[in-house]
Parts: structure tokens; C-alpha cells; sequence
């Protein structure tokens, strides 16, 4: 059995689980890309895939050149588990997705690719359901990796086939954002996504910059967790410094290092003397 999960942290815990269990078993495919942000027209043809890389490039360069220079995309990943799946055709798949955007729009994208090995793909979609945190209390998780790796030994039940209707529907849906490739997808519910364009979350961005000197870091970690709507750091560094650039802020340090880089409201011009 292949596990796909969409993110790292989510295949640590999946991995922790796996090793509770003997009978919990199988690959774990780690999709990295986060397919909620940045361009998506086209984007299993080569064209659509170097726009795609090229931008989330120039994303990462602007925290982190070292990383920019080390992305790659995940569709080879997909080329070399359909040739799996087609060698052997008693091999299954089960993709886990929890209520978050990244899950939900990692799922629409390997659609794609899985379409014709109806009956052996199967989700695991964690949505609106209660679980048990460490201290024994009841909660929704957001991400997979919110959940205690013995935890998902109950979430393997609730493993489905997914159905020839939804192989149908839901590629439509995601040719739909496709085609109006926007640079923000956020999750209404369910698997509902909407659009929205690149500098959606800037107007929230600049309300955690206040009129003292902060670390771009911090004002960054401050909105992740008290923003109603987020994202990843690295987007959202290349969103404060698209701001910076465009001179909302006062700032000191060196722009291209963005852990030295500091930020604060611009000073009010003084006064004119009359």
C-alpha cells in the first residue's frame, strides 16, 4: 500500500503510527508543494510546471536562497507511482487529507494522475472529525500531524474508495481554478475552494506591523497565529518584503537577509512650519 500525505510533518507521524502496528504498513509519498498559492494554469504541461517553478523560486529566494535554489516539483513523484501502480496491478493507494487548503488542493492535483486506477484509490478525508489530543481532550484537527500518531490507527477505518463520481466531478473543480489561476486558494469547506489574487493577504499582513522596530520573523509568526486566514512562511516573507519594496515601511537591516530585516510604520512627515 502507498500512503500519500502533504507535507513532511505529516508523513513523520504517519511514519510514527506505522510503527505502532506491524499490520500498518506501506510507502509513504510525501507531496511538498503547497498548491493553495502561486500559479496553477496549465500545470501538467511542461510550460505550466516551469511557470510553477520559477515562481515559487523567486518565492523562496526571497527568505531563503539556499532553498530557492533546492525546490523541485512534485510530478515526477506521480510519474514513477503510476508506473508502479500499472507493474502492479494488486497495488493500492490511500491519500490522507485533513480540512485545510494545502490537503484539500494536494488532492485535487493528484487526481490527475490516479484517474485510471479507479477502485484502487482510496481517501482517508479527516474532515470535521473529533479526535483525542495528548492531555485526553477532545478536538478538530486542521493538519494530520495535529494528530497523536496512536490516533491514527482509528483514522485508518475511515480509509473509502474514492468513487467514479468523484473521479469525475472533482477534476472538473480543479480545472475550474485552473483555468481562472489566481494566486490564492482558500478552503470554504468540505472541498469547496475558492480564489482569491496574490496580495490577498496583505492588508492583514500590514496590521502586524506596528510603529516600533520588529523582526520580519516575528511579525510573520504573530500573523500565522492570530490571522483568521494564513499560510506558509515562506509566501508570506515574500508578501511583507513585495511591501517593503513598494515602500509601505520603515525598515533597517539588511533587506536580503530576511532574519536581520526589520520593519515598523512609516514615520508621519513632520509638520511644515507656517
Amino acid at each position: 500500500m502507498i500512503h500519500i500525505v502533504f507535507s513532511e510533518a505529516d508523513g513523520k507521524v504517519l511514519q510514527e503510527a506505522m510503527s505502532m502496528d506491524e499490520t500498518f504498513t506501506g510507502e509513504i509519498l510525501v507531496i511538498n508543494d503547497d498548491f493553495s498559492v502561486g500559479p496553477i494554469s496549465e500545470i501538467y504541461s511542461e510550460d505550466g510546471r516551469d511557470s510553477r517553478r520559477t515562481w515559487w523560486k523567486d518565492v523562496l529566494a526571497a527568505g531563503d536562497p539556499k532553498q530557492a535554489a533546492l525546490w523541485e516539483d512534485d510530478h515526477d513523484k506521480m510519474i514513477r507511482l503510476t508506473e508502479q501502480l500499472k507493474q502492479d496491478t494488486e497495488e493500492t493507494v490511500w491519500v490522507w487529507a485533513a480540512q485545510n487548503k494545502q490537503d484539500v488542493c494536494g488532492y485535487y492535483w493528484v487526481l490527475y494522475f490516479l484517474k485510471e486506477f479507479k477502485g484502487r484509490i482510496s481517501i482517508l478525508y479527516l474532515n470535521n472529525l473529533p479526535f483525542i489530543n495528548e492531555k485526553g481532550a477532545i478536538f478538530y484537527p486542521a493538519r494530520l500531524w495535529e494528530i497523536p500518531a496512536k490516533e491514527f490507527l482509528k483514522a485508518r477505518k475511515l480509509a473509502r474508495e474514492i468513487t467514479a463520481a468523484e473521479f469525475e466531478v472533482d477534476p472538473d473543480e480543479w480545472s475550474k481554478l485552473c483555468n481562472n489561476n489566481l494566486g490564492v486558494r482558500l478552503l470554504e469547506g468540505g472541498k469547496k475552494i475558492v480564489q482569491e489574487d496574490y496580495d490577498f493577504y496583505d492588508s492583514e499582513l500590514r496590521r502586524f506591523v506596528m510603529p516600533d522596530w520588529q523582526k520580519a520573523g516575528k511579525i510573520i509568526h504573530n500573523f500565522q497565529n492570530k490571522a483568521k486566514n494564513s499560510t506558509g512562511e515562506a509566501y508570506l516573507t515574500w508578501r511583507l518584503k513585495t511591501l517593503v519594496a513598494n515602500g509601505r515601511f520603515d525598515t533597517q537591516g539588511n533587506i536580503d537577509k530576511i532574519k536581520d530585516l526589520e520593519l515598523k510604520t512609516k514615520a508621519a512627515a513632520p509638520a511644515l512650519n507656517e
